[in-house]
């Protein structure tokens, strides 16, 4: 079973979402809540008193650094970072941008790096879904837009973290976001490739709303399948 929580966002949603049972104000939610509110539900996760977990969200407009981020790779205008306990470097959260936080827990013996890379054959299958082509990069995370001789462009970024064998973290797919962002730091460490938006690549408006029922259902998807111990 995996309890799929809808938080807070820039525009409404068929069916709405769950901001005031957790405490929020409507609307993209502030990263620091978010973040105290993934850790409360993670402990419970751990403690086995909640099921296993996915916050679906978007962000007010933020940038976060992983525990490889370099000084250089901070933005150059000097906006606040807020500095992180997950993996990856440095990337940008904001509207229009579908953020997800599963917090699952593993199964014994622990495959992180299985865990992730079924996370991104689910997140291609929901770009699928929406008419775009994607693809994984070996050697780098994520989910990414590579067409015949052009440059690679990251449509999804993924930065997790496992403690007491439960996930926490996890994805960020540009919808119908701004990308200007990605002029004012080097996105995700990542100094010879681009960024890009389903938005973007599809050639018209892809919003998070189109989007968010198929990620919910993928997501839900693998989760049980990992959990079970039938990778997919």
């Amino acid at each position: 079973m995996l309890d799929v929580i809808r938080l807070g966002f820039s525009e409404p949603l068929p069916g709405g979402d769950r901001h005031e049972e957790f405490g929020l104000p409507a609307g993209p939610v502030d990263y620091r809540a978010a973040w105290a509110l993934q850790r409360e539900l993670h402990a419970e996760v751990v403690a086995g008193t909640r099921p296993n977990t996915l916050l679906l969200l978007e962000h007010q407009s933020v940038y976060t650094a992983g525990k490889l981020t370099q000084d250089q790779e901070r933005p150059r205008d000097g906006a606040e970072v807020v500095d992180i306990d997950r993996g990856g470097k440095i990337t940008w959260h904001g509207p229009q941008q579908l953020v997800g936080y599963p917090l699952v827990t593993l199964p014994i013996p622990i495959d992180v790096v299985g865990f992730v890379r079924d996370l991104e054959r689910t997140l291609m299958g929901v770009c699928s879904a929406v008419g775009v082509d994607t693809v994984p990069v070996e050697g780098r995370s994520g989910v990414w837009v590579m067409p015949p001789d052009e440059e690679a462009r990251k449509v999804c970024a993924i930065g997790m973290r496992v403690s007491k064998r439960a996930t926490m973290h996890g994805f960020a797919l540009n919808c119908a976001n701004d990308l200007s962002w990605a002029q004012n730091v080097i996105p995700c460490g990542i100094d010879d490739a681009g960024v890009t938006s389903l938005s973007r690549e599809a050639g018209h408006r892809i919003a998070v709303a189109d989007v968010i029922d198929v990620a919910a259902e993928a997501m839900s998807e693998l989760v049980a399948h990992r959990t079970s111990g039938h990778p997919v």
